[in-house]
C-alpha cells in the first residue's frame, strides 16, 4: 500500500503478517531483542525481512540492520531507508543515496488519536487547518498529522542527527493526497520546506517523505 505514495526509484516491500521465522534475523539482530516481549520480536523481525527484500529489489545483498542511538535503522553505505509497523501492517522502503537524500515512511491505524495526543503534537495553525478540513471522506486528519510528523522525524534524524520535536514541523495537507512541510527549526542538512504524500487505505493512514538529491 505505501509503495503507491513513493517514487519509482524506491524499492518498497510490505506485509500484513508478522508470522516470521526466528532465523530471519542475523545473530546480532536477535541479540537486540533477546529480552523483548514476543510481540516486539515479531515486529522487529517482520520489518527487517521487508527491508532485506526491498534491498534485494535494488540488487543489494542481505545485511544485519541494527538500531542506532534513537532506534533508527542503520543502513549500509550508499543506502537510505525507513521502516514502519503498526498492528497488521509492516513495511520498509529503501533507495540508493545517490538518488535520494533521505526517506521516511510511517503507517498508523486509521482511527482518531487517543485523547490528549493531538493537543501534544499540533501547532495552533495546524489545528485551524485541520478544523477547516472537517470530516471529508471520513478521514481522521489528526492521525494523518501524527503519521506525517513521524515520517519527517524518520527522514531527518539519520542524516542530520538533529532531534526534531512535534512543534518543529508545520504541516499543511492538500486535497490531492500531498502535504507540505515547513521546518521551524533550522537543520543545516534539510531544506526549510519540502513535500510529502499521504493516503488512507484498508484501515491504515500512510505517509511518506522522499527528498531527492537534485537541487
Amino acid at each position: 500500500m505505501i509503495e503507491g505514495i513513493l517514487p519509482d526509484l524506491v524499492s518498497c516491500v510490505s506485509t500484513r503478517s508478522d508470522d516470521v521465522s526466528p532465523d530471519v534475523l542475523f545473530p546480532e539482530e536477535a541479540e537486540v531483542v533477546r529480552n523483548a516481549v514476543p510481540k516486539r520480536r515479531r515486529e522487529f523481525a517482520a520489518v527487517r525481512r521487508c527491508a532485506r527484500q526491498a534491498m534485494a529489489g535494488l540488487g543489494l545483498p542481505p545485511v544485519a540492520l541494527l538500531p542506532g542511538p534513537r532506534g533508527e535503522p542503520l543502513w549500509p553505505g550508499g543506502v537510505v531507508g525507513s521502516m514502519t509497523h503498526c498492528a497488521g501492517y509492516y513495511a520498509a522502503a529503501v533507495a540508493r543515496s545517490r538518488d535520494l537524500h533521505t526517506l521516511g515512511v510511517d503507517a498508523e491505524p486509521h482511527a482518531p488519536l487517543p485523547g490528549g495526543v493531538l493537543e501534544a503534537i499540533v501547532l495552533p495553525a495546524e489545528e485551524r487547518r485541520l478544523t477547516g478540513l472537517g470530516t471529508r471522506d471520513g478521514i481522521h486528519w489528526d492521525r494523518l498529522l501524527f503519521s506525517a510528523k513521524e515520517s519527517i522525524f524518520k527522514a531527518w534524524y539519520p542524516v542530520s542527527h538533529v532531534k526534531l520535536g512535534f512543534s518543529d514541523a508545520d504541516i499543511t495537507f492538500q486535497q490531492d493526497s500531498t502535504f507540505t512541510v515547513r521546518l521551524l527549526r533550522q537543520v543545516p542538512t534539510a531544506p526549510a520546506e519540502f513535500a510529502g504524500r499521504w493516503t488512507v487505505r484498508n484501515g491504515f493512514a500512510l505517509t511518506a517523505i522522499a527528498i531527492s538529491n537534485s537541487p
